[in-house]
């Protein structure tokens, strides 16, 4: 596949139109603002902020670059192990139940698409987005630093999204925001890439405070 092509399925990957229901999810933030944890656009920066150097470099790049191999060496029992991984460290019910139901959204598109996974793989491509998306880039020659940033911009435009109806903010916050927190992403990802297995895992408490909170949260526009 040529660059320009690997570029618009990455694109297309990274689409907020993608159909694993993304929108859906605040992961934890629409209770964050309910306890006036984030109240403001430099509060919800700091949220973000703290995800993307603990959850997004410490657990999910890194995995996702162990998933992305798996796929390019065809070791289907690395890549369950790792999904399992992934799947056993997101703190909460709530947190847990997303990965897997995008996972297994995602799962679904491929079958319309018909391409052919293996049944070794099938059952693990439910397990996470992560790992579908791995698949998925590695059977379309995406280069997986490229993967990498965008799916973590994905992530953070979904955030952004998130906060523009909860915290709230405007359309003009929300770009700075984007610009800012994005410009960090290049670096981040270096020192993910170099993470040994031993170094894997992320830990938030308020995170996962606030994801389990908003389980039984009296009013919520979010998906729990």
């Amino acid at each position: 596949m040529n660059s320009d092509l690997a570029l618009l399925r990455l694109l297309q990957l990274a689409s907020p139109g993608l159909p694993v229901g993304g929108f859906t999810y605040s992961q934890g933030l629409e209770w964050a603002v309910e306890a006036g944890w984030v109240r403001d656009t430099a509060s919800f920066c700091a949220w973000q902020r703290e995800q993307i150097h603990d959850t997004l470099a410490g657990l999910d790049w890194p995995v996702l670059a162990r998933l992305y191999h798996a796929c390019e060496a065809g070791d289907s029992q690395a890549f369950t192990r790792w999904s399992q991984f992934l799947l056993a460290n997101r703190e909460t019910a709530e947190l847990r139940l997303e990965e897997q139901q995008r996972g297994a959204a995602l799962a679904r598109m491929l079958d319309g698409w018909q391409l052919g996974q293996e049944p070794a793989w099938r059952s693990s491509l439910e397990l996470s987005q992560l790992g579908a998306m791995a698949w998925l880039a590695a059977y379309w020659q995406i280069p997986l630093r490229q993967l990498a940033l965008g799916h973590a911009f994905a992530w953070l435009e979904g955030a952004v999204m998130a906060g523009v109806k909860l915290v709230p903010f405007g359309q003009q916050a929300a770009q700075t925001l984007l610009r800012d927190l994005g410009a960090e992403l290049p670096c981040v990802l270096d020192r993910a890439l170099t993470l040994a297995d031993d170094q894997l895992g992320g830990g938030l408490p308020l995170l996962a405070i606030a994801s389990s909170r908003h389980e039984t949260q009296y009013t919520r526009l979010f998906r729990s």
